[in-house]
């Protein structure tokens, strides 16, 4: 983890774009940096005494001096809290068929969707391994626009980039926009006063104009998503807008007792939800089959990256799988700690922490299927020298809504 400072701001400078689509296997990028990127409310986020760390190349806020990451979870479980999640990456994919050439690279069917849509879907490799985990918004058959993980938007955009036709345009447009989620039981309250709207499903979007105090206007699009487990919403936003309607949103807010909530939080809260993270529940060597995410994956369609592979791991049973494990003892787990069954080492946590909830220690990991474990198993966590009981349970580990 590391910080910046103004020097380094003052180093970035935007590159050429590059245009793809009129020959395959050129991508076009749009504003990158040659050193780490700040959010475009860096400077609100300084103001509220945050403390940074690098996620995925850029310097995010961890959590918050007046707060911290136990008072952050507990204002989204209780009421409503506001995360700065610019870092997550963005790629336009344009062109006639759009939508089908998506289709056919990405693991979900985008034919189980409408347009005004969002759906969970996944880039695999040829062995099944996953790339990378994202949101696809489908605005219709010419036109998807993603957001993957930070440290990975630009390998997804190259892979779709590399096998796009002349007529289908990939752009990377990581820093163009910026993104906020507004989570909690209070959230739909803050949109109300804010004046934005409220899509009218999980997983609906909708794009409306937003007016600055300025009276400078921009296009932004609300969907009714969310990392927490509670209802929720995410608003990608230009990021010449960015200040304005953060500062809209705290002012909406100010009645409900809006908390900034940095990525900290978020961690605790989607681990509470039995939400997978990418680089621990996810990863080239972890497939979806293996985690558990089997339900975000087309099945039924012709061809998508990885197909025969994953089908293969599916009909013979895969050799691992992810399993929640809730501490029936003291300790908090971490991740990459030794999961025992008796003396037999059956498996490795990928994530753990403790929940705020719940106050108890939570893990997910990836443990042999050989082993047969089943729910209400009894197992132990090697944490630091000492073998923490843990008892088997099916994730989420609170209710989620």
């Amino acid at each position: 983890m590391s910080e910046g400072g103004e020097a380094d701001r003052a180093l970035e400078s935007d590159q050429p774009i590059v245009r793809a689509g009129a020959q395959p296997g050129r991508l076009r990028t749009m504003t990158q940096s040659r050193t780490s990127l700040y959010s475009p409310l860096h400077q609100r986020h300084e103001e509220l005494g945050a403390k940074f760390a690098e996620f995925g190349g850029w310097n995010m806020p961890l959590e918050y001096a007046n707060a911290g990451v136990v008072a952050e979870h507990t204002a989204v479980r209780t009421g409503v809290g506001i995360f700065d999640v610019s870092h997550l990456g963005k790629i336009d994919v344009v062109g006639p068929g759009a939508a089908a050439f998506v289709n056919d690279c990405l693991s979900n069917d985008l034919r189980k969707i409408e347009p005004s849509k969002a759906q969970y879907t996944m880039c695999c490799d040829e062995s099944g391994g996953v790339v990378d985990d994202m949101i696809a918004y489908l605005y219709g058959d010419d036109r998807v626009f993603l957001v993957p993980n930070a440290a990975n938007n630009a390998e997804v955009a190259r892979r779709l980039a590399e096998v796009a036709g002349p007529d289908i345009a990939v752009t990377d447009c990581h820093r163009d926009y910026a993104v906020l989620a507004v989570q909690g039981p209070k959230s739909a309250e803050v949109l109300d006063a804010a004046g934005l709207p409220r899509a009218s499903g999980f997983m609906s979007f909708e794009e409306t104009e937003f007016a600055g105090s300025d009276g400078d206007t921009c296009r932004i699009v609300v969907c009714r998503t969310g990392y927490t487990g509670e209802h929720g919403y995410e608003l990608v936003i230009p990021s010449t807008h960015a200040v304005a309607v953060w500062d809209a949103l705290m002012a909406a807010g100010e009645d409900a007792s809006i908390q900034p909530a940095g990525l900290g939080a978020r961690d605790t809260l989607r681990l509470e939800a039995g939400l997978s993270l990418h680089g621990h529940e996810l990863s080239r060597s972890i497939t979806p089959v293996q985690a558990k995410s089997s339900w975000a994956v087309g099945w039924k369609k012709e061809r998508f990256w990885g197909k025969e592979a994953l089908t293969k791991e599916k009909e013979q049973g895969p050799a691992h799988r992810i399993y929640g494990l809730e501490v029936t003892g003291r300790g908090i787990p971490r991740a990459e700690m030794t999961v025992y069954n008796g003396d037999d080492a059956i498996g490795t946590t990928t994530s753990g922490t403790y929940s705020p909830t719940k106050k108890v220690g939570i893990a997910l990991a990836l443990l042999n299927t050989s082993a047969g474990i089943e729910l209400g198993a009894q197992l132990h966590i090697d944490v630091r020298g000492r073998r923490v009981p843990v008892e088997v349970v099916k994730p989420p580990f609170i209710g989620t809504r």
